[in-house]
């Protein structure tokens, strides 16, 4: 994530956690704030950030657990990172920033928006998250679409006690690799593997039973600046719950198809045209 004007640091939030930094691109430049999802690291943005560096000031992090930040026994709540989120921007004196969320990373967002003051927030970008992850049994088979439901309430805690389970790398290994096209590089999944073992199971766990209980669907009719949803034909999560939460915002969608590297890590595996989408709406 090297350049000429880049930096990288440790803010230190109220509860005494640091979280890793870096900064990228002109320091006058418009301010991108990139939000990695469930055990992801900043690492795994690198191709969006040697692309909007040229133009934009891009800010990467790695939220508390994960990556390279401190890894305390608590604070595993999406209105956790929400409010390390706000420290972040807080600290760093950023402001009229784009926030881009790909999947937890985007309900961080939602979180945020929820519980903080807006002024800072010029847009917002959500990739690839559902407004809950949850599948209430009663719902009909249009609800669960439109909801974007990945877990029944079984199959939900079946994941996080396999985290916690002896078996952990072995289900975590085949849930990473469903997160990608079946036709992607066996190096990208390794390396993605690679960056999300950086969270301890049991954080990966404790955070999961969180993520995985929220519904936002309250939050999004309240947002009342501009919204980018990008969702995924080859994702877990089903693209007709992107589709949902651009309504309620009165934003525009992109879907990626399943043919052009339309996963749950689309960011990745197209960054052309991730990126591309990204710069247009935040030229207009």
């Amino acid at each position: 994530m090297a350049s000429d004007t880049s930096s990288s640091g440790w803010i230190t939030v109220p509860d005494g956690v640091r979280l890793r930094y870096w900064q990228d691109g002109p320091a006058t430049g418009p301010n991108l704030v990139f939000i990695p999802g469930w055990v992801q690291t900043a690492a795994q943005f690198k191709k969006q950030v040697e692309y909007f560096k040229a133009k934009f000031r891009v800010t990467t992090y790695d939220h508390r657990g994960h990556g390279e930040s401190d890894k305390p026994a608590f604070g595993y709540r999406l209105s956790r990172l929400a409010a390390d989120l706000e420290a972040l921007l807080t600290q760093l004196d950023l402001r009229s920033v784009t926030l881009i969320g790909h999947s937890m990373g985007a309900a961080v967002t939602w979180a945020h928006w929820d519980l903080f003051a807006h002024d800072r927030i010029a847009k917002l970008v959500f990739a690839d998250q559902s407004p809950t992850l949850s599948i209430n049994p009663a719902w009909t088979p249009e609800q669960i679409l439109e909801k974007g439901g990945v877990f029944l309430p079984e199959a939900r805690y079946e994941l996080i006690n396999a985290l916690r389970g002896p078996q952990w790398k072995e289900a975590w290994a085949s849930l990473s690799k469903s997160f990608f096209s079946p036709d992607v590089d066996a190096k990208d999944v390794e390396w993605f593997l690679q960056q999300q073992m950086k969270s301890p199971p049991e954080i990966a766990a404790a955070l999961m039973i969180d993520h995985s209980a929220c519904d936002w669907c309250d939050v999004f009719p309240r947002i009342n600046v501009p919204v980018l949803g990008i969702g995924a034909k080859g994702s877990l999560m089903a693209y007709q719950g992107m589709e949902w939460i651009v309504k309620q915002t009165g934003g525009r969608i992109v879907t990626f198809e399943k043919e052009e590297g339309g996963s749950h890590f689309m960011f990745w595996e197209n960054p052309e045209k991730f990126n591309r989408v990204v710069e247009e709406f935040l030229l207009e």
